[in-house]
């Protein structure tokens, strides 16, 4: 049987703003959660669908320090308007060999591209705030030492990007406050602990100091709490 006094004391949940949630012994629900930090998923890239058809020049070389990526190419002779994009996509990957192959590959990229690099900067902008937009915090912090890296890779890259800062900030400013601490492998050999509130700060820097005149007037209206290095 139920318990009369029991029943007498519940408390029933109605929708907030009627003339019923106004009644004695009734309870209103609070808001449901915004999720604006939870991981969002990823979709197939096509920098899976090209390596799983053989169409990419790189594969992975399991030598006696680990594993690391191997060009069937020399990459200073590689489409970059094709590739540095393509490689870009695939920054959202997290599973294996696609993360390893992505990540290493932009930065092989970077290195040696030079005068390629500047001309690809738009078709680069989609595939970054893909990555931001995960949420996922290792794909963050792997997408924002790729910025670092992007911001010094080539002469007026930096400059090149400050067009684009609504697109790619919004998630700066969304995590720049964040502490949690991530073990972050560089390589097979290395590793270190970074957080991507740390990460924020010193690619927002790095934006400012290789973004020309007009970095920082950009940075600080879509971030109003980041304060100019020149200062500190």
């Amino acid at each position: 049987m139920n318990n009369p006094k029991k029943n007498k004391n519940t408390e029933s949940k109605l929708e907030g703003f009627t003339m019923k949630a106004y009644m004695s012994k009734t309870g209103v629900p609070g808001p449901p959660p915004l999720g604006i930090f939870k991981e969002r998923p990823t979709k197939s890239t096509n920098f899976r669908r090209f390596y799983d058809r053989g169409d990419l020049p790189v594969s992975v070389d399991h030598c006696t320090r680990g594993r690391r990526i191997s060009w069937k190419v020399d990459i200073r002779t590689l489409d970059y308007f094709h590739f540095l994009p393509l490689f870009f996509d695939g920054l959202v990957e997290t599973s294996h060999p696609y993360e390893l192959l992505a990540r290493h590959g932009v930065h092989d990229m970077l290195e040696v591209g030079g005068s390629n690099i500047l001309p690809v900067i738009p078709q680069l902008i989609i595939p970054i705030r893909n990555a931001l937009n995960t949420k996922n915090i290792r794909v963050m912090c792997n997408t924002m030492i790729v910025l670092q890296h992007l911001v010094m890779s080539a002469q007026h890259v930096g400059e090149a990007l400050v067009p684009f800062y609504r697109q790619i900030l919004p998630l700066f400013n969304l995590f720049k406050n964040e502490k949690k601490f991530l073990s972050y492998r560089i390589d097979y050999s290395q590793q270190m602990n970074v957080s991507i509130g740390d990460l924020i700060s010193e690619t927002l820097e790095m934006f400012e100091r290789f973004g020309g005149e007009n970095a920082f007037i950009n940075i600080k209206y879509m971030i109003p709490t980041y304060q100019s290095f020149k200062k500190l």
